[in-house]
């Protein structure tokens, strides 16, 4: 994630997977349906039937790493290689790069499970999406630890917060495991989702581009006390997009569609 766009993706994909989960516990608390992903729509006959019944989550996660890799690749220059052979030495290239790369390949494998268990299995197996979701955000934090190794000032602040992020979004998920329909569990997942990419957004913007037009000084206090609390405004307004989303779902829901699980059949079950 070096570089501004190296953290403007990243933040995307968090920020907008969360938004997604945020929009999922408000159908779930409106329309009183299960909190995991909408219910099958009956089986019709017809071109695009098959369509209409996917699953897309899984492919969204795919194509956003397959984008994510093929940014970070051409961010560097020279051939991509693991261990240095020059004057008889084996040293460790491009850390940071391969700690990106198995970052995104966790959520690559993320989004082959949930593909498969989705749309491939006969019955949809949530215990296994949920434990390729744990699995991700464990490699997430030993790689966001050791890479602010070599940092500091605003820089190891801001990834510090991050990481805090990451740890309380680790124990959300893996208590989902085992508890997958708690409503609390499901709010808090959202926002930290929407908090960690919105916070990596921010880092790009503090360390490539401030808006201030004036770089981040690593001495001052100043600076460094500002990013805490900047870090702290991402999580009340994040917390505050998540009822607007509950909101406009109210209004979805309730007002221009009455009844939205109207004229389902007994056949649209729910898979998990």
């Amino acid at each position: 994630m070096g570089g501004f766009e190296g953290h403007l993706f990243p933040g995307l994909s968090f920020f907008l997977y969360g938004l997604y989960h945020a929009r999922l516990i408000s159908r779930a608390l409106i329309c009183n349906s299960p909190i995991q992903y909408p219910p099958r729509r009956p089986w019709n006959k017809g071109r695009w039937a098959r369509l209409r019944q996917t699953y897309y989550i899984g492919l969204l996660k795919i194509l956003s790493t397959g984008i994510l890799v093929a940014q970070e690749l051409h961010s560097i220059h020279g051939q991509l290689v693991l261990i240095s052979k020059i004057y008889h030495q084996r040293s460790f290239l491009y850390r940071k790069q391969w700690q990106h790369l198995t970052l995104y390949m966790s959520f690559f494998l993320s989004g082959c499970v949930d593909v498969v268990s989705q749309n491939l299995l006969p019955q949809r197996c949530v215990a296994l999406e949920q434990g390729a979701q744990a699995l991700g955000t464990f490699i997430y934090l030993p790689l966001l630890v050791s890479h602010v190794q070599d940092t500091e000032g605003v820089e190891l602040q801001a990834h510090i917060l991050l990481t805090q992020a990451l740890f309380l979004l680790t124990l959300v998920v893996t208590a989902e495991i085992w508890a997958p329909n708690v409503m609390l569990l499901w709010v808090a997942k959202a926002l930290l989702y929407m908090v960690a990419g919105s916070w990596l957004i921010q880092i790009g913007f503090m360390l490539y581009k401030p808006i201030s037009g004036y770089k981040w000084m690593d001495d001052d206090t100043n600076d460094i006390a500002f990013a805490s609390t900047a870090f702290c405004w991402h999580v009340v307004l994040d917390a505050a997009l998540m009822g607007w989303v509950y909101g406009f779902s109210c209004v979805w829901y309730c007002c221009i569609f009455i009844r939205p699980d109207a004229g389902r059949g007994p056949s649209s079950t729910d898979d998990s």
